[in-house]
């Protein structure tokens, strides 16, 4: 089973937002886009905020939730931007409490994001 969201890039790159194998799904880099094509929010929380809501939708597409995710990996441009970007995970992820990464990377795909996340649950 697979899910798509907003972002232009999985059609144009050839990717799905989420896929569901068995018990498992993989929700992929997961950028600030809004659904509704406006620019996505200028700070790092707020843009947090926004790729976890993009992959809850993808995982509850997929008949998947919050508590049961178990890993999330959050690529950020600038470590100044980290307690923001945790809140913001807190915010999203925190009944979950999953294993977790913050990676520090030279760039994202679009120079205005200052976070990409990727998300894995498992249910049952």
């Amino acid at each position: 089973m697979k899910v798509q969201s907003a972002s232009p890039y999985e059609e144009r790159y050839g990717f799905s937002r989420a896929v569901r194998q068995g018990s498992v799904v993989h929700v992929a880099g997961t950028a600030p886009i809004p659904q509704d094509g406006s620019p996505c929010p200028q700070n790092a929380y707020d843009q947090m905020v926004l790729c976890g809501e993009i992959a809850v939708a993808a995982l509850r597409a997929l008949d998947a939730d919050v508590t049961d995710v178990v890993r999330t990996r959050m690529y950020i441009t600038d470590a100044a931007d980290a307690d923001d970007v945790g809140r913001g995970h807190r915010t999203v992820f925190g009944t979950a409490a999953p294993a977790s990464t913050m990676i520090i990377v030279a760039g994202l795909l679009d120079p205005a994001w200052k976070v990409e996340i990727e998300v894995e649950a498992r249910i049952g």
